[in-house]
């Protein structure tokens, strides 16, 4: 199944507000993840990179870690219902994009004001560093 680069963008938008690597939640063991690490996937190390940018600069207190896991949990259970639903992932797109906003959402209400700032503006970041929702960057020619 070939995916179109927007909705490889939401998705990599979607996995970085929402989805930690499957098992390991903020931190958790090395391993797992979307990808599992295969080439091609979005394994641990990529999850805990785009977790890192994502709350850079915000101390989030073990509660607030562990209601952002449970909001990443089930994302992670509702995005691979999804995807073995066997649907197509073009009729699936506005489907994703509404989950991605509604966890962000409640990413969000677990924040402090000052957090939620932070947070706006990391994302931000995130989202014009990958060229928005229309993935702007290309991976390198094959050889």
């Amino acid at each position: 199944m070939r995916f179109g680069r927007g909705l490889a963008a939401a998705m990599l938008v979607l996995v970085a507000s929402v989805a930690q690597a499957q098992g390991g939640g903020m931190g958790g063991p090395p391993g797992g993840g979307m990808g599992g690490g295969r080439p091609g996937g979005m394994g641990q190390g990529g999850m805990a990179r785009q977790n890192e940018m994502l709350y850079k600069g915000i101390n989030l207190t073990d509660a607030q870690k562990a209601k952002i896991d449970s909001i990443q949990a089930a994302g992670r259970a509702t995005m691979q219902g999804m995807m073995q639903s066997g649907a197509d992932m073009s009729a699936m797109r506005d489907q994703m994009v509404a989950m991605r906003q509604a966890q962000a959402a409640a990413v969000r209400n677990v924040l402090t004001p000052e957090q939620q700032v932070q947070y706006d503006k990391n994302q931000a970041e995130m989202q014009q560093n990958a060229g928005g929702m229309g993935g702007g960057r290309r991976p390198p020619p094959r050889r």
